[in-house]
């Protein structure tokens, strides 16, 4: 197989199925999905059970005590079967290329990073749904989407590269050999922000991994929900500390140092 593709999921079966129904419809389907869930809802068992998907896909879960998805992604890390991983949450719908144009550029101690478009409640519940909907509407009118820049496909973006300034954990994929390098993901982060993404966007790099824009290219439309932001000061502490240190392998990821 070409690719695991592992998906951060808790508790939201519906936005899942959109995301599932979307991946059946990729151009590329030699790839594996991982259903990475941090927590152990029967609800979520059931519907991957029942789900009636044509490839291989693994359900791994662990015990709910709180954000703790960091750990979760490094089990999934390991039982992948690919030597290349994507990397998105279960409330993004994938562009049909999408998985394509992150295996098309993939190279090793790359580092392949998309953007997304959030769109407004009432297209998410459409989709959710399993409706089928046209997109151009509210991409040229907004009509409460967000990041709409992000939302279009353009095949020739790949000779005018937008640059990215972040990686978004959603939307990323990198060798399994790199992200094994630095020990997978801090699991001392155990809130929300920055350790899925901002940490590793600086631990990689400095393990001589080069991030390369994919904006345009691999497409990705996140499902309204309501901000459950939390205050980032304590892991923006935490990541400080170990730039500071130059901990670029982390010491509580996939090996426990």
């Amino acid at each position: 197989m070409q690719a695991s593709l592992i998906i951060s999921v808790y508790k939201n079966v519906q936005a899942l199925r959109a995301v599932l129904d979307s991946i059946k419809r990729q151009t590329v389907q030699d790839i594996e999905v991982i259903i990475s869930e941090d927590g152990q809802s029967a609800e979520m068992a059931d519907f991957v059970h029942k789900y009636d998907f044509p490839w291989r896909m693994q359900h791994i879960t662990q015990e709910d005590l709180g954000w703790r998805k960091n750990r979760v992604l490094n089990l999934s890390i390991m039982a992948s079967r690919a030597d290349w991983l994507i990397f998105i949450d279960g409330d993004c719908v994938l562009h049909p290329r999408f998985v394509e144009m992150h295996l098309r550029y993939r190279q090793p101690h790359v580092v392949l990073a998309g953007k997304r478009i959030k769109l407004n409640e009432e297209l998410s519940e459409r989709m959710m749904r399993g409706e089928k909907v046209s997109l151009w509407p509210y991409l040229f009118a907004k009509r409460g989407c967000s990041l709409v820049e992000e939302g279009f496909y353009l095949p020739l973006a790949k000779l005018w590269r937008r640059p990215v300034r972040h990686l978004t954990g959603s939307n990323m994929s990198m060798a399994k050999e790199d992200i094994v390098a630095i020990n997978g993901f801090d699991e001392n982060y155990v809130l929300p922000a920055i350790g899925e993404d901002y940490d590793i966007e600086w631990r990689l790099p400095e393990n001589g991994c080069t991030i390369v824009s994919l904006r345009n290219l691999a497409v990705q439309y996140h499902l309204y929900h309501k901000e459950n932001w939390t205050d980032d000061t304590e892991n923006m502490k935490y990541f400080r500390q170990i730039q500071a240190a130059r901990q670029i392998v982390c010491k509580n990821g996939i090996r426990k140092d």
